[in-house]
């Protein structure tokens, strides 16, 4: 499998290959964004797409926001979706292209079967997020 990045003028030509893999983000993500919106940080360029193709099939995709620290360039991971797209192949060729765009550390909020899949690729819990709506 090869990750490629989906640029933004792309997104609405190859939305409805990319769309299905994001709704299943939205199962844990309710509050946080619509699919629509999603969508337009993805054709604004704000967020980083990246597509998971095996040959010309695309089996998974991966959305990045990037925040600059005073030490750290975070990149973020938004959504992540598809089947079997995590293996130390796809996370060093990730890894590569996060550099490439500055990034000196990854982080995601995630499920707990997610984290226990990223703890093989040597992720770290940091600290845990609690949230409360005003």
């Amino acid at each position: 499998m090869k990750i490629l990045r989906i640029p933004p003028e792309q997104i609405s030509q190859r939305w409805g290959q990319i769309s299905p893999f994001l709704a299943d983000v939205l199962e844990c993500a309710t509050d946080d964004f619509t699919l629509d919106q999603i969508k337009v940080y993805l054709t604004n360029g704000q967020w980083l797409t990246l597509g998971v193709f095996d040959e010309a099939d695309l089996r998974g995709v991966i959305t990045v926001s990037f925040t600059n620290m005073p030490n750290d360039r975070i990149a973020f991971i938004t959504a992540i979706g598809g089947k079997n797209i995590t293996n130390s192949d796809t996370f060093n060729q990730f890894q590569t292209i996060l550099r490439a765009h500055g990034a000196t550390k990854i982080q995601g909020g995630v499920r707990e079967s997610v984290a226990r899949l990223w703890r093989r690729l040597n992720f770290k819990q940091r600290q845990i997020l609690v949230e409360f709506k005003l």
